[in-house]
């Protein structure tokens, strides 16, 4: 008897409606020409690790609730005087998730973070890379279900960065269109 496997809901929707709205308006005749998501990168900078180094314990732990997979933590490059920094100290995390996560995290991202965000008008169209990435900046990690706001000490910023496959930020832009992420007009 094989055990079922679970698709996440955004997968099944870029399956049955994106794909083949993407085959239609761009005419590809190779199927692994169509553009998908590729992966999610996840990063916390955490500047006041400098001075404490337990906040970056509690931002690794916050990122491992917010993604579902434990984090990396980053150290700095190069030393800088004026920020009292040194070379190889602990500075910041990022996760990256592909996959049924990644999958995961963006329909949670679509339908609970961002209508949670105060004053969002949309994401910026002219955030793409020119190679069909798309970044996004949250001020606050606590829009994130996962965050209990009783026992945040610091509100940390979050960057989201959304690698395509795509050739171009034409395609990457209708791609995103099509998995209803609220861009401006």
């Amino acid at each position: 008897m094989a055990e079922a496997t679970y698709i996440p809901r955004l997968k099944l929707h870029y399956d049955d409606v994106v794909r083949p709205s993407l085959i239609e308006r761009f005419g590809y005749t190779n199927p692994f020409q169509v553009p998908r998501l590729d992966k999610v990168v996840l990063n916390m900078g955490v500047g006041g690790a400098v001075a404490d180094s337990k906040k970056i314990n509690v931002a690794v732990d916050d990122l491992a609730a917010i993604a579902g997979q434990r984090p990396v933590i980053t150290k700095a490059r190069a030393s800088i005087a004026n920020f009292k920094l040194r070379e190889g100290m602990n500075i910041g995390t990022k996760v990256t998730l592909r996959r049924a996560r990644m999958y995961e995290f963006v329909d949670r991202l679509l339908t609970v973070a961002l209508p949670r965000v105060r004053d969002f008008r949309g994401l910026s169209p002219s955030s793409f890379d020119g190679g069909g990435n798309f970044s996004l900046g949250m001020r606050e990690h606590i829009v994130f279900p996962e965050i209990n706001y009783d026992n945040v000490e610091e509100e940390l910023g979050l960057d989201v960065v959304i690698c395509t496959t795509a050739r171009n930020d034409e395609e990457a832009r209708v791609l995103l269109d099509e998995l209803n992420f609220p861009f401006r007009n």
